[in-house]
């Protein structure tokens, strides 16, 4: 149906190679449109797993979310995808962003994120399209090299992940597609849909369709049993956000803004995950309606239908809890029947 959004996975680097296949596989015999591997640092790096699962896959999308150009070259990130996308038979997907400024800063400085995407997309779309780069960046450069080796294709699709407008402008002029991370609420989407089409109007190009949204999933039987768990990841996962974003006051508005939580309940609510105490002795169901997707199955059609209103048009879960195999296939079932 028309308004029902695409269904994918997200695989974290924190998983091994084989747990990623066995997800891999029953969330394509599930009907998920794709696999988004998320790289987290010092974790597994994730291309092992995107080939094992290229290999016991047929049909459903690869998608990295994301390289960052801080510790991988874009002539490496085309070299891999290029691959990725001969051994996948085109089923590639490159997901760019600029990373979480105090991770990037463990390793190298974070400086010129606006400049350092758009070098980076354009280096590797480049390369991807079989062509050879002559390019000056303002941080990234490369000189007369192509990749050596057939591709399958000649577009593989670039998307960027973005929170702030500059960004988002950028995503409208150059990308394929928006990625959206975990803890940004459904009105940043609406927020992000009017920035993209800026963007894509200023250099005359159409505006990227795709939009990709990430989300903590938890479903149950038990309704309540599935919100305690997805209050518990999204406490983790905001109050870290939060602190690792300081020095990116627009991630922390993509964030905060349009939340529907009163800031002072949510400064309150940040004060006390700091503090140590989980996410479901400090949150309610506004956090969950903001942050995540939580309940039985049922509840989980209403509230990913919901997203598809303000202009998401894939919705990636991160499936929390003990049984992912059968939460994806409930999850798959639920939403085809809707």
């Amino acid at each position: 149906m028309s308004n029902v959004p695409k269904l994918a996975l997200r695989l974290s680097s924190a998983m091994s190679v084989d747990t990623s296949v066995r997800l891999a596989v029953v969330a394509e015999e599930s009907g998920f449109s794709t696999l988004w591997f998320a790289e987290n640092p010092y974790q597994r790096g994730v291309l092992p797993a995107v080939a094992a699962c290229a290999v016991a896959t047929t049909s459903i999308d690869l998608g990295i979310g994301v390289f960052n150009p801080y510790n991988r070259h874009p002539t490496l990130m085309a070299m891999e995808m290029g691959a990725i996308d001969e051994l996948s038979g085109g089923r590639a997907i490159l997901g760019i962003g600029s990373g979480v400024p105090a991770w990037v800063e463990c390793v190298t400085p974070y400086r010129r994120p606006l400049e350092a995407v758009r070098d980076a997309v354009f280096i590797a779309r480049t390369l991807l399209a079989g062509e050879e780069v002559n390019y000056s960046g303002k941080m990234y450069s490369a000189k007369g090299v192509r990749l050596e080796y057939e591709l399958t294709r000649r577009q593989v699709p670039v998307h960027v992940a973005a929170m702030g407008q500059k960004m988002l402008h950028l995503c409208g002029e150059v990308a394929d597609g928006l990625l959206i991370g975990n803890m940004c609420p459904p009105a940043f989407t609406l927020m992000a849909k009017d920035r993209l089409d800026k963007g894509a109007t200023r250099v005359s190009r159409q505006c990227p369709t795709e939009i990709t949204k990430y989300l903590p999933c938890a479903l149950h039987k038990d309704g309540n049993v599935a919100r305690k768990a997805a209050c518990n990841a999204i406490g983790k996962t905001l109050s870290s956000f939060w602190k690792a974003y300081q020095a990116a006051p627009a991630a922390l508005s993509a964030i905060r803004d349009g939340n529907g939580i009163e800031p002072d309940r949510f400064e309150e609510a940040l004060t006390r995950l700091a503090n140590g105490e989980p996410g479901e002795l400090v949150l309610d169901d506004t956090f969950l309606a903001a942050y995540g997707v939580a309940g039985t199955p049922e509840d989980s059609v209403e509230q990913i239908l919901s997203l598809k209103e303000s202009g998401v048009t894939q919705v990636t879960v991160t499936m929390l809890g003990d049984t992912p195999e059968v939460n994806i296939q409930q999850l798959g079932a639920a939403l085809s029947g809707s």
